[in-house]
């Protein structure tokens, strides 16, 4: 398959488990379309990186990074609060495939390739966590320099 169609398939089912996510934990439906974009665009900013053979943490944390920059530039344009579109945005990034087998390999005895995937998973939700809290950062100090009246800052 080609990789533009495989970007386009990548996309709309990312758009897709987002808004199915949103939709589950009941968010307004004016939110829906934009949380759909924020989950697709970090999914695509994770997969492009990892085809580009960043690794799954890099790609991981870019793409959190990804989900947190645009959940909070949509938060202040639809004036909702910016959980409404970070959390269903990260749906897509979460390892559920990879923790599914560490848990079905421990019950199966199979002890170090779940210790393996264990670690795998917990790095992962790591890198997750660290690129969402650069985004926050970003959008605190963004916040802050643009509440900061003119002529008190300098130039």
């Amino acid at each position: 398959m080609p990789y533009w169609l495989q970007s386009i398939v990548q996309a709309i089912f990312s758009y897709f488990s987002t808004v199915a996510f949103g939709i589950c934990i009941n968010l307004p439906r004016r939110a829906l379309v934009w949380c759909g974009i924020a989950g697709m665009l970090g999914w695509q900013v994770y997969w492009v990186l990892f085809n580009l053979g960043s690794g799954r943490m890099m790609a991981n944390l870019f793409g959190a990074l990804a989900v947190g920059i645009v959940g909070s530039i949509l938060a202040r344009y639809k004036r909702m609060p910016v959980i409404i579109f970070n959390i269903p945005g990260l749906v897509p990034l979460v390892p559920g495939g990879t923790a599914y087998r560490a848990v079905r390999n421990l019950v199966l005895g199979n002890i170090s390739q779940a210790v393996t995937q264990s670690i795998s998973v917990i790095m992962v939700a790591g890198a997750i966590a660290v690129g969402f809290m650069f985004a926050q950062i970003l959008a605190d100090i963004t916040r802050k320099r643009s509440s900061v009246p003119i002529w008190l800052s300098r130039h």
